[in-house]
């Protein structure tokens, strides 16, 4: 089995493209069910044969995990290993897949946290435009919140992707597929200053004026996901905003925001990068919320 999952990891760095963030997950997932069918049959040494997995042994697996997992996680598992089979069944590595048959989880409907506008605005003027890294974390907030970036978009984005004077971004998403967004005039300024300014420290790091990483952490390499959460988290607490928000927060509430200002959910969807409507829709149980405590308030027979 274990040499079956690495010819599918290389499969889906080489082949499908996918992010170093969902590789790491299918490796992950795969080697969490090699290790319970290792147990489950009582294996004291080896490698357990592909030929141990049936539709029967999956669903225990499932069951054993719903008392630790969240029904996302346990719905990432289960496509990750449904994934895994129909890869080994087409090269004819095994007869069959034990796990197409089994039904996802049904999912609890969650309304995505966001920030209302006031909140977001002081987020906005908590970085301290004065030093450079303050001018940085400015520029990050304004972009995430001017294009509806996921975080690792941001991260992985280099200056030549944008196109400052048609306030212009390239974004690469989710599996290489880029899509071609517009930039704020207030997020234009902030980077164009925050370029400005870091000009020495790119010399420094080596790369040119109009190459290499937009966003540098203090050492003049890439910045990591990991310190754009810890970022927005800091600027979160400084500004008193009670919920837990991370960049995602930013995303969702760019999309809430445009939908409450009058955009249609096509729009949106093209602009966030979804795959599916589908998936878009869950912004609008926010305004339909809001909808509703405007009519409480406002209609005599409400």
């Amino acid at each position: 089995m274990r040499k079956l999952i690495r010819s599918f990891i290389e499969y889906i760095k080489a082949e499908k493209g996918y992010s170093g963030h969902t590789i790491r997950n299918y490796e992950s997932d795969l080697r969490q069910f090699s290790k319970f069918v290792v147990t489950k049959k009582g294996i004291k040494k080896g490698d357990p044969g592909i030929d141990l997995v049936d539709y029967t042994l999956i669903r225990s697996y499932l069951g054993e995990l719903f008392d630790t997992c969240k029904r996302t996680t346990i719905a990432r598992k289960l496509s990750t290993l449904k994934s895994f089979f129909s890869y080994l069944e087409l090269r004819g590595l095994t007869p069959f897949n034990p796990a197409v048959d089994i039904t996802t989880p049904k999912q609890e409907k969650r309304i995505p946290a966001y920030l209302p506008i006031d909140d977001m605005f002081a987020l906005l003027e908590q970085p301290d435009k004065e030093k450079e890294l303050g001018l940085r974390d400015l520029a990050i907030l304004e972009l995430l919140y001017s294009c509806g970036l996921r975080v690792n978009e941001l991260v992985t984005l280099d200056i030549e992707k944008l196109d400052l004077n048609s306030r212009l971004v390239r974004v690469s998403g989710k599996g290489g597929k880029e899509r071609l967004l517009p930039v704020g005039r207030k997020a234009t300024v902030v980077i164009k200053e925050y370029l400005e300014n870091t000009e020495k420290t790119r010399k420094k790091a080596g790369y040119s004026k109009n190459h290499g990483p937009l966003f540098l952490n203090y050492r003049g390499g890439r910045l990591s996901v990991r310190s754009v959460d810890r970022l927005v988290k800091r600027y979160s607490m400084e500004c008193g905003i009670s919920m837990e928000i991370s960049p995602h927060s930013i995303r969702h509430t760019f999309a809430t925001h445009l939908l409450d200002g009058g955009a249609d959910l096509r729009s949106i969807q093209e602009l966030l990068g979804h795959v599916n409507l589908s998936t878009t829709q869950k912004y609008t149980h926010v305004s339909i919320d809001k909808l509703m405590e405007v009519y409480d308030k406002s209609h005599p027979r409400s």
